[in-house]
Protein backbone atom coordinates (compact mmCIF):
# COMPACT_ATOMS: atom_id res chain seq x y z
CA UNK A 1 0.00 0.00 0.00
CA UNK A 2 1.73 3.46 -1.53
CA UNK A 3 0.91 6.17 0.85
CA UNK A 4 1.48 9.83 -0.84
CA UNK A 5 4.91 11.38 0.44
CA UNK A 6 3.80 14.38 3.04
CA UNK A 7 6.05 16.97 0.49
CA UNK A 8 3.97 16.32 -2.37
CA UNK A 9 0.56 16.48 -0.19
CA UNK A 10 1.53 20.36 0.07
CA UNK A 11 0.87 20.67 -3.61
CA UNK A 12 -2.50 20.65 -2.96
CA UNK A 13 -2.42 23.84 -1.20
CA UNK A 14 -2.49 25.43 -4.61
CA UNK A 15 -5.72 24.64 -6.07
CA UNK A 16 -6.33 27.98 -7.61
CA UNK A 17 -9.71 28.45 -5.56
CA UNK A 18 -8.63 31.93 -4.20
CA UNK A 19 -9.15 31.34 -0.90
CA UNK A 20 -6.28 30.50 1.02
CA UNK A 21 -8.43 29.80 4.32
CA UNK A 22 -10.42 27.11 2.69
CA UNK A 23 -7.19 25.62 0.53
CA UNK A 24 -6.20 25.23 4.48
CA UNK A 25 -9.24 23.73 5.81
CA UNK A 26 -8.99 21.33 3.27
CA UNK A 27 -5.32 19.96 3.31
CA UNK A 28 -5.54 19.87 7.47
CA UNK A 29 -8.77 17.36 6.30
CA UNK A 30 -6.79 15.38 4.06
CA UNK A 31 -3.80 15.22 6.23
CA UNK A 32 -6.47 13.79 8.82
CA UNK A 33 -7.52 11.90 7.03
CA UNK A 34 -3.95 10.50 6.03
CA UNK A 35 -3.17 10.10 9.65
CA UNK A 36 -6.16 8.17 10.44
CA UNK A 37 -5.40 5.79 7.98
CA UNK A 38 -1.81 5.35 9.27
CA UNK A 39 -2.95 4.43 12.73
CA UNK A 40 -5.09 1.59 11.36
CA UNK A 41 -2.31 0.88 9.07
CA UNK A 42 -0.50 0.51 12.30
CA UNK A 43 -3.08 -1.21 14.20
CA UNK A 44 -3.48 -4.14 11.10
CA UNK A 45 0.44 -4.46 11.45
CA UNK A 46 0.47 -5.46 14.72
CA UNK A 47 -2.48 -7.67 13.87
CA UNK A 48 -0.52 -9.28 11.44
CA UNK A 49 2.37 -9.98 13.70
CA UNK A 50 0.08 -11.48 15.84
CA UNK A 51 -1.72 -14.06 13.20
CA UNK A 52 2.00 -14.72 12.16
CA UNK A 53 3.30 -15.57 15.74
CA UNK A 54 0.39 -18.29 16.25
CA UNK A 55 1.42 -19.74 13.06
CA UNK A 56 5.04 -19.34 13.47
CA UNK A 57 4.54 -20.87 17.60
CA UNK A 58 2.54 -23.64 15.43
CA UNK A 59 4.97 -24.59 12.96
CA UNK A 60 7.68 -25.48 16.03
CA UNK A 61 5.20 -27.70 18.03
CA UNK A 62 4.49 -29.68 14.93
CA UNK A 63 8.24 -30.55 14.31
CA UNK A 64 8.28 -31.37 17.87
CA UNK A 65 5.49 -34.14 17.31
CA UNK A 66 6.51 -37.97 17.28
CA UNK A 67 7.48 -39.30 13.99
CA UNK A 68 4.71 -40.11 11.62
CA UNK A 69 2.42 -37.64 13.20
CA UNK A 70 0.89 -35.14 10.16
CA UNK A 71 -0.75 -31.66 9.92
CA UNK A 72 -4.80 -32.29 10.08
CA UNK A 73 -5.80 -31.21 6.23
CA UNK A 74 -8.76 -28.54 6.65
CA UNK A 75 -11.50 -30.85 6.53
CA UNK A 76 -9.85 -33.54 8.90
CA UNK A 77 -9.51 -30.38 11.27
CA UNK A 78 -13.49 -29.35 10.83
CA UNK A 79 -14.40 -32.61 11.55
CA UNK A 80 -12.07 -33.09 14.98
CA UNK A 81 -13.27 -29.70 15.58
CA UNK A 82 -17.07 -30.96 15.52
CA UNK A 83 -16.41 -34.32 17.48
CA UNK A 84 -14.90 -32.62 20.11
CA UNK A 85 -17.45 -30.33 20.95
CA UNK A 86 -19.44 -33.73 21.60
CA UNK A 87 -17.36 -34.57 24.23
CA UNK A 88 -17.40 -32.92 27.71
CA UNK A 89 -15.82 -29.94 28.54
CA UNK A 90 -12.49 -28.73 30.19
CA UNK A 91 -14.34 -28.46 33.46
CA UNK A 92 -16.67 -31.52 33.45
CA UNK A 93 -13.54 -33.49 32.67
CA UNK A 94 -11.15 -31.91 35.36
CA UNK A 95 -14.16 -32.53 38.12
CA UNK A 96 -14.21 -36.83 36.75
CA UNK A 97 -10.91 -36.93 37.06
CA UNK A 98 -10.70 -35.27 39.91
CA UNK A 99 -13.14 -37.44 41.12
CA UNK A 100 -11.37 -40.76 40.14
CA UNK A 101 -8.33 -39.61 42.04
CA UNK A 102 -10.39 -38.63 45.14
CA UNK A 103 -11.19 -42.52 44.59
CA UNK A 104 -7.58 -43.43 44.45
CA UNK A 105 -6.68 -41.32 47.78
CA UNK A 106 -9.41 -43.10 49.49
CA UNK A 107 -8.02 -46.64 48.92
CA UNK A 108 -4.44 -45.29 49.91
CA UNK A 109 -5.64 -44.26 52.78
CA UNK A 110 -7.05 -48.00 54.00
CA UNK A 111 -3.51 -48.99 53.06
CA UNK A 112 -2.38 -46.05 55.23
CA UNK A 113 -4.77 -46.88 58.20
CA UNK A 114 -3.16 -50.53 57.91
CA UNK A 115 0.25 -49.20 59.03
CA UNK A 116 -0.43 -46.68 60.99
CA UNK A 117 -2.25 -49.66 63.08
CA UNK A 118 0.61 -51.81 63.33
CA UNK A 119 2.08 -52.25 66.52
CA UNK A 120 5.34 -51.40 65.65
CA UNK A 121 3.64 -48.02 64.05
CA UNK A 122 3.89 -45.66 67.20
CA UNK A 123 7.17 -43.90 66.68
CA UNK A 124 6.49 -42.89 63.30
CA UNK A 125 3.13 -41.42 64.41
CA UNK A 126 4.10 -37.40 65.36
CA UNK A 127 7.26 -35.70 63.89
CA UNK A 128 10.55 -36.80 65.75
CA UNK A 129 11.02 -34.77 69.45
CA UNK A 130 14.38 -33.40 68.90
CA UNK A 131 15.24 -31.64 71.80
CA UNK A 132 13.26 -34.01 74.25
CA UNK A 133 15.52 -37.03 73.59
CA UNK A 134 18.41 -34.81 72.75
CA UNK A 135 19.13 -35.46 68.99
CA UNK A 136 21.44 -32.45 68.59
CA UNK A 137 22.02 -33.60 65.14
CA UNK A 138 19.13 -34.74 63.69
CA UNK A 139 18.57 -31.67 61.53
CA UNK A 140 22.00 -32.07 60.08
CA UNK A 141 21.52 -35.90 59.12
CA UNK A 142 17.93 -35.36 58.14
CA UNK A 143 16.46 -33.11 55.19
CA UNK A 144 13.10 -33.01 55.42
CA UNK A 145 11.64 -34.31 58.51
CA UNK A 146 8.15 -36.37 57.65
CA UNK A 147 5.88 -38.25 60.35
CA UNK A 148 2.17 -39.77 59.73
CA UNK A 149 0.45 -36.91 61.50
CA UNK A 150 1.71 -34.45 58.99
CA UNK A 151 0.78 -36.45 56.21
CA UNK A 152 -2.62 -37.24 57.55
CA UNK A 153 -3.06 -33.05 58.07
CA UNK A 154 -2.17 -32.82 54.51
CA UNK A 155 -4.22 -35.32 53.21
CA UNK A 156 -7.12 -33.49 54.82
CA UNK A 157 -6.22 -29.95 54.11
CA UNK A 158 -8.79 -27.64 52.01
CA UNK A 159 -7.11 -24.65 51.49
CA UNK A 160 -5.30 -26.42 48.04
CA UNK A 161 -1.86 -27.15 49.81
CA UNK A 162 -2.80 -30.60 50.36
CA UNK A 163 -1.64 -33.32 48.08
CA UNK A 164 -2.91 -33.90 44.25
CA UNK A 165 -2.12 -37.01 43.99
CA UNK A 166 -1.27 -40.54 45.61
CA UNK A 167 2.03 -40.43 44.30
CA UNK A 168 2.89 -37.35 46.46
CA UNK A 169 1.66 -38.97 49.55
CA UNK A 170 3.28 -42.51 48.67
CA UNK A 171 6.81 -40.24 48.41
CA UNK A 172 6.28 -38.94 52.00
CA UNK A 173 5.16 -42.16 53.53
CA UNK A 174 8.61 -43.60 52.24
CA UNK A 175 9.79 -41.01 53.92
CA UNK A 176 9.12 -41.41 57.10
CA UNK A 177 10.46 -45.13 57.02
CA UNK A 178 13.75 -44.08 55.21
CA UNK A 179 14.14 -41.12 57.52
CA UNK A 180 13.92 -43.70 60.46
CA UNK A 181 16.42 -45.65 58.65
CA UNK A 182 18.88 -43.09 57.59
CA UNK A 183 19.19 -41.56 61.50
CA UNK A 184 19.64 -44.94 63.25
CA UNK A 185 21.64 -47.49 63.05
CA UNK A 186 20.85 -50.65 61.39
CA UNK A 187 20.37 -52.96 64.73
CA UNK A 188 18.56 -50.31 66.71
CA UNK A 189 14.79 -51.40 67.20
CA UNK A 190 13.52 -47.90 65.28
CA UNK A 191 15.77 -48.77 62.35
CA UNK A 192 14.47 -52.80 62.50
CA UNK A 193 10.37 -51.60 63.07
CA UNK A 194 10.55 -49.14 60.05
CA UNK A 195 12.26 -51.68 57.55
CA UNK A 196 9.43 -54.50 58.61
CA UNK A 197 6.78 -51.76 57.60
CA UNK A 198 8.06 -49.98 54.71
CA UNK A 199 8.37 -53.82 53.35
CA UNK A 200 4.69 -53.92 54.64
CA UNK A 201 4.12 -50.74 52.85
CA UNK A 202 5.72 -51.36 49.29
CA UNK A 203 3.52 -54.72 48.93
CA UNK A 204 0.03 -52.92 49.77
CA UNK A 205 0.88 -50.53 47.22
CA UNK A 206 2.09 -52.70 44.21
CA UNK A 207 -1.90 -53.61 44.63
CA UNK A 208 -2.92 -50.17 44.31
CA UNK A 209 -0.29 -48.86 41.31
CA UNK A 210 -2.03 -50.52 38.11
CA UNK A 211 -4.97 -48.13 39.57
CA UNK A 212 -2.65 -45.24 39.79
CA UNK A 213 -0.93 -46.00 36.11
CA UNK A 214 -4.31 -46.14 34.35
CA UNK A 215 -5.34 -42.98 36.16
CA UNK A 216 -2.10 -41.24 35.41
CA UNK A 217 -2.23 -42.31 31.63
CA UNK A 218 -5.94 -41.18 31.30
CA UNK A 219 -5.01 -38.01 32.48
CA UNK A 220 -1.90 -37.65 30.09
CA UNK A 221 -4.41 -38.53 27.02
CA UNK A 222 -7.20 -36.26 28.61
CA UNK A 223 -4.64 -33.56 28.39
CA UNK A 224 -3.86 -33.93 24.92
CA UNK A 225 -7.14 -34.37 23.51
CA UNK A 226 -7.50 -30.94 25.59
CA UNK A 227 -4.52 -29.36 23.77
CA UNK A 228 -5.51 -30.71 20.17
CA UNK A 229 -8.88 -28.98 21.06
CA UNK A 230 -7.65 -25.78 22.02
CA UNK A 231 -5.02 -25.38 19.36
CA UNK A 232 -8.04 -26.15 16.90
CA UNK A 233 -9.99 -23.62 18.03
CA UNK A 234 -6.86 -21.30 18.29
CA UNK A 235 -6.31 -22.17 14.44
CA UNK A 236 -10.33 -21.50 13.55
CA UNK A 237 -10.13 -18.25 15.37
CA UNK A 238 -6.45 -17.27 14.08
CA UNK A 239 -7.67 -17.80 10.38
CA UNK A 240 -10.81 -15.86 10.85
CA UNK A 241 -8.42 -12.68 11.98
CA UNK A 242 -6.95 -13.45 8.99
CA UNK A 243 -9.82 -13.11 7.32
CA UNK A 244 -10.75 -9.74 8.58
CA UNK A 245 -7.17 -8.49 8.36
CA UNK A 246 -7.33 -9.06 4.50
CA UNK A 247 -10.72 -7.72 4.36
CA UNK A 248 -9.50 -4.61 6.35
CA UNK A 249 -6.65 -4.02 4.23
CA UNK A 250 -8.38 -4.39 1.43
CA UNK A 251 -11.31 -1.12 2.21
CA UNK A 252 -8.01 0.71 3.24
CA UNK A 253 -6.42 0.27 -0.25
CA UNK A 254 -9.87 1.73 -1.96
CA UNK A 255 -10.00 4.24 1.14
CA UNK A 256 -6.95 5.36 0.11
CA UNK A 257 -7.42 4.97 -3.84
CA UNK A 258 -10.31 7.25 -3.08
CA UNK A 259 -8.51 10.08 -1.22
CA UNK A 260 -5.00 9.60 -3.46
CA UNK A 261 -7.80 10.32 -6.43
CA UNK A 262 -9.67 13.61 -4.66
CA UNK A 263 -6.09 14.83 -3.69
CA UNK A 264 -4.75 14.55 -7.59
CA UNK A 265 -8.46 15.84 -8.68
CA UNK A 266 -7.94 19.04 -6.06
CA UNK A 267 -4.04 19.76 -7.71
CA UNK A 268 -3.84 23.04 -9.82
CA UNK A 269 -2.49 22.67 -13.26
CA UNK A 270 0.91 21.51 -13.55
CA UNK A 271 3.07 24.23 -15.42
CA UNK A 272 5.60 24.02 -18.55
CA UNK A 273 8.83 23.72 -15.87
CA UNK A 274 6.75 21.21 -13.50
CA UNK A 275 6.20 19.30 -16.77
CA UNK A 276 10.06 19.07 -17.71
CA UNK A 277 10.90 18.63 -15.06
CA UNK A 278 8.82 15.06 -14.87
CA UNK A 279 9.74 14.17 -17.86
CA UNK A 280 13.45 14.73 -16.48
CA UNK A 281 12.53 12.71 -13.55
CA UNK A 282 11.28 9.99 -15.59
CA UNK A 283 13.99 9.17 -17.76
CA UNK A 284 16.54 8.69 -14.40
CA UNK A 285 14.10 5.90 -13.14
CA UNK A 286 15.17 2.74 -13.21
CA UNK A 287 13.81 0.36 -15.78
CA UNK A 288 11.62 -1.51 -12.85
CA UNK A 289 10.51 1.75 -11.49
CA UNK A 290 9.62 3.35 -15.29
CA UNK A 291 7.38 0.26 -16.07
CA UNK A 292 5.75 1.27 -12.58
CA UNK A 293 4.99 4.66 -13.39
CA UNK A 294 3.77 3.55 -17.46
CA UNK A 295 1.27 1.08 -15.22
CA UNK A 296 0.10 4.74 -14.03
CA UNK A 297 -0.75 5.74 -17.58
CA UNK A 298 -2.37 2.60 -18.64
CA UNK A 299 -4.42 2.22 -16.08
CA UNK A 300 -5.77 5.35 -17.26
CA UNK A 301 -5.30 5.11 -20.64
CA UNK A 302 -5.99 1.52 -21.53
CA UNK A 303 -4.44 1.84 -25.07
CA UNK A 304 -1.59 2.91 -24.18
CA UNK A 305 1.40 0.33 -24.58
CA UNK A 306 4.72 1.28 -23.61
CA UNK A 307 7.82 -0.93 -21.82
CA UNK A 308 11.22 0.65 -19.95
CA UNK A 309 13.12 -0.65 -23.60
CA UNK A 310 10.93 1.78 -25.77
CA UNK A 311 8.60 4.75 -24.28
CA UNK A 312 6.73 6.90 -26.29
CA UNK A 313 5.29 9.39 -23.79
CA UNK A 314 3.22 12.41 -25.17
CA UNK A 315 3.75 14.54 -21.64
CA UNK A 316 1.24 17.57 -22.58
CA UNK A 317 -1.30 15.02 -23.85
CA UNK A 318 -1.75 13.65 -20.50
CA UNK A 319 -4.56 13.96 -18.27
CA UNK A 320 -3.27 16.54 -14.66
CA UNK A 321 -4.70 13.69 -13.18
CA UNK A 322 -2.02 11.62 -14.23
CA UNK A 323 0.95 14.17 -14.30
CA UNK A 324 0.58 14.56 -10.68
CA UNK A 325 -0.02 10.71 -9.89
CA UNK A 326 3.53 10.68 -11.95
CA UNK A 327 4.82 13.09 -10.15
CA UNK A 328 4.50 11.61 -6.54
CA UNK A 329 5.96 8.64 -7.79
CA UNK A 330 8.93 9.57 -9.78
CA UNK A 331 9.68 11.70 -6.52
CA UNK A 332 9.02 8.69 -4.09
CA UNK A 333 11.31 6.50 -6.93
CA UNK A 334 14.32 8.86 -7.10
CA UNK A 335 14.49 9.80 -3.47
CA UNK A 336 14.78 5.88 -2.69
CA UNK A 337 17.42 5.50 -5.62
CA UNK A 338 19.60 8.30 -3.93
CA UNK A 339 19.53 6.56 -0.32
CA UNK A 340 20.85 3.55 -2.03
CA UNK A 341 23.34 5.08 -4.42
CA UNK A 342 24.34 7.26 -0.82
CA UNK A 343 24.55 3.67 1.02
CA UNK A 344 26.40 1.84 -1.93
CA UNK A 345 28.73 4.91 -2.33
CA UNK A 346 29.68 4.64 1.37
CA UNK A 347 30.14 0.94 1.29
CA UNK A 348 32.77 0.86 -1.70
CA UNK A 349 34.85 3.56 0.27
CA UNK A 350 34.89 1.42 2.66
CA UNK A 351 35.63 -1.81 0.65
CA UNK A 352 38.28 1.33 -0.95
CA UNK A 353 39.60 1.66 2.66
CA UNK A 354 40.17 -2.04 3.31
CA UNK A 355 42.16 -2.90 0.27
CA UNK A 356 44.21 0.17 0.62
CA UNK A 357 45.03 -0.79 4.30
CA UNK A 358 45.70 -4.51 3.34
CA UNK A 359 48.46 -3.35 0.82
CA UNK A 360 50.04 -0.60 2.83
CA UNK A 361 50.29 -3.24 5.74
CA UNK A 362 51.85 -6.19 3.08
CA UNK A 363 54.36 -3.33 1.89
CA UNK A 364 55.55 -2.63 5.43
CA UNK A 365 55.92 -6.66 5.88
CA UNK A 366 58.26 -6.39 2.37
CA UNK A 367 60.19 -3.33 3.57
CA UNK A 368 60.93 -5.27 6.80
CA UNK A 369 62.33 -8.46 5.16
CA UNK A 370 63.70 -6.84 2.49
CA UNK A 371 65.88 -4.22 5.57
CA UNK A 372 66.91 -7.98 7.38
Amino acid sequence: MDAVPDGNVLEVGNMGTGNTKDEGTEVDRFRHQVDEMTCKVDELEQRVNEVAHFYSSSSKKQLNNSKGSSVMKDRDREKHFASSKKQLDATRREAASTKRMQELMRQFSTILRQITQHKWAWPFMQPVDVEGLGLHDYYEVIDKPMDFSTIRNQMEAKDGTGYKNVREICSDVRLVFKNAMTYNDDRSDVYVMAKTLLVKFEEKWLQLLPKVIEEETRRKEEEAEANADMQVAQEVATEKLARDISNELCELDLHLEELRETVVQKCRKMTTEEKRKLGSGLSRLSPEDLNAALDIIAKKNPSFQATAEQVDLDIDAQSESILWKLKFFVNGALEVQAKNSARKGQDNSKRKREICNALAKTAKKRSKKLSS
